[in-house]
């Protein structure tokens, strides 16, 4: 498929909304050249960013006869099947455009996007696999960690994330909470399928929340489940619960103490695709209100997996909430009890950055 200059995502505001997606802008790539660029194998053809127009890959509908396709309909939500994973590159550039007083996107919708991005055939590069398990402190195995999944489908997550209908723009928002769930160890050589939608946008004390769903199939079983929670911050919020004014409870033995360095920013943005400049920028940190860099969530679940890896089971329900950033470079106590519930914690107040429990 030859490239297009006249590209949607580089012209006008930038923006494709759901409609675009849906709909098309103005020229509907054929059936042909579709099923070609679904054959051809990863490469820069197959990226969202360089297609002109998107209404071919929309199924208008749910797929038919797969089970999520019909939640999907229950849901009120069109799905969007598209050839290829997107390019992070230009969905932060949009991102961090949207961050600009005056010239981003004010948006406040009252409803998650009423549509759901699906991909398939994804498959593990094992060199990035094996850069991901050195990065988290997994050990090399031919079965993916519980939270690579996250990492390899997040360029969906990201695409749903900055489409206008998202309820708040992706710069500044804050991943408070993530669950995943295992049904079945998955091999590297095993191809994906993903599904990503958002749901249940509900208030909260310093805004509104919201969950991005990320499915993940292995010939047409779902073998993985990852929901993100994200806080958007808005003046004037309300109506949600405040923190707990109780007394701060005395933080658990510490199991071992991480010396954390800003290159675990740096280093975990490169092979997440995950480049939000608060975790890789010192002034990037700074626009955003923090000091300093700080630590990506999901790089904290990973470590703190990593950690009790070799006493997980087959499948496994892993939560954990976000508490306080890791400031990059800082010190944390892990500590983690039969059952098993894991904390991380700043070594010199006590105070959780990180509370996980794996059932």
């Amino acid at each position: 498929m030859a490239r297009r200059s006249n590209r949607p995502e580089e012209s006008g505001d930038g923006e494709l909304s759901v409609g675009d997606l849906i709909e098309g802008p103005t020229e509907v790539i054929s059936p042909a050249a579709l099923a070609a660029a679904r054959t051809a194998g990863p490469g820069p053809d197959r990226s969202v960013d360089e297609t002109h127009d998107l209404s071919a890959y929309a199924t208008g509908g749910p797929t038919a006869g797969h089970a999520d396709g019909d939640l999907a309909a229950r849901a009120g939500r069109a799905r969007v099947e598209l050839p290829g994973l997107p390019r992070p590159g230009m969905l932060y550039r949009r991102a961090l455009r949207d961050a600009l007083p005056g010239i981003g996107r004010s948006r406040r919708p009252d409803a998650a996007p009423p549509v759901e991005l699906a991909v398939a055939g994804v498959t593990v590069d094992r060199a990035h696999l094996a850069g991901y398990d050195r990065v988290c402190g997994f050990r090399l195995a031919d079965t993916l960690p519980a939270t690579y999944p996250h990492v390899l489908g997040f360029p969906l997550a990201l695409r749903l994330m900055t489409l206008p209908e998202f309820p708040f723009p992706l710069a500044g928002v804050v991943h408070v909470g993530n669950r995943i769930t295992v049904h079945r160890p998955v091999r590297a050589d095993e191809p994906w399928d993903f599904v990503a939608y958002a749901e249940n946008l509900r208030p909260h004390a310093r805004g509104r929340q919201v969950d991005v769903v990320l499915v993940g199939s292995v010939g047409g079983e779902e073998v993985w489940r990852g929901v993100s929670t994200y806080l958007g911050r808005e003046r004037g919020a309300g109506g949600g619960a405040g923190r707990d004014p109780g007394g701060r409870p005395v933080p658990p033995a510490a199991t071992a103490h991480w010396r954390l360095t800003p290159r675990v920013g740096t280093e975990y943005a490169r092979i997440s695709g995950d480049h939000n400049p608060i975790h890789t920028s010192r002034l990037g940190a700074r626009l955003f209100g923090f000091p300093r860099p700080i630590a990506h969530g999901m790089w904290s679940k990973a470590r703190c997996l990593a950690a009790l890896e070799s006493r997980l089971p087959e499948a496994y329900t892993v939560e954990v909430g976000f508490k306080l950033p890791v400031p990059l470079p800082s010190t944390v106590a892990f500590s983690a009890a039969p059952g098993w519930d894991f904390a991380l914690h700043d070594t010199r107040t006590g105070r959780p950055h990180l509370v996980g429990t794996v059932r």
